[in-house]
């Protein structure tokens, strides 16, 4: 999916959005990530209505990225190692349908790269467990609401932010360090 300026889109569920939209806004090549909900029934669902898990929703962020400074294929792998895509609707304490790993491609190319990336995972057994994600044509996303956006950076000495959240920035940096903004 082209949009303006050669930037490029992709989706992602990995659990709390918190979490995801935290690493991400920290790539270089990425001008924006948004927190939001993708994937359910609910026309313009709610974070309580998401929360019941009726709605079929999975918090999901939807990043920006120019593919000239990181490609879809380095958003994937740091996509795979900041979640556990092996725990069907959970990550760590955070359960429910809302909180599974998804992809939603926006092209072929990134449904065929998403499905060979974890057949490779898989074949070399990097989890030592199946991965349970799934890979899904990206439909209607919803902006979820404002105090969602960009929460680490907002309420970083919040407990569920400095136990859950600050130890995935932690690994991104030590892994990506050349992915990351200067």
């Amino acid at each position: 999916m082209e949009i303006q300026n050669g930037m490029e889109v992709a989706t992602f569920a990995g659990g709390c959005f918190w979490c995801t939209e935290a690493v991400f806004l920290q790539l270089d090549g990425v001008s924006k990530v948004v927190s939001g909900y993708i994937g359910g029934s609910t026309v313009n669902p709610t974070y309580q209505e998401i929360g019941t898990g009726e709605t079929g929703h999975a918090e999901a962020i939807e990043i920006t990225f120019d593919p000239n400074k990181i490609s879809f294929g380095e958003l994937l792998e740091i996509f795979f190692a900041t979640h556990d895509p092996t725990t069907l609707n959970r990550q760590g304490n955070d359960i429910g349908t809302q909180y599974r790993s998804e992809i939603f491609y926006h092209n072929p190319f990134q449904k065929q790269l998403s499905e060979d990336y974890m057949a490779l995972m898989a074949t070399e057994n990097t989890f030592g467990k199946p991965i349970v994600t799934k890979v899904s044509p990206a439909v209607k996303f919803y902006v979820a609401e404002e105090y969602h956006q960009n929460y680490y950076n907002q309420n970083k000495t919040q407990g569920y932010c400095s136990y859950v959240i600050t130890p995935k920035i932690d690994k991104l940096k030590k892994l990506y360090q050349d992915k990351l903004k200067k």
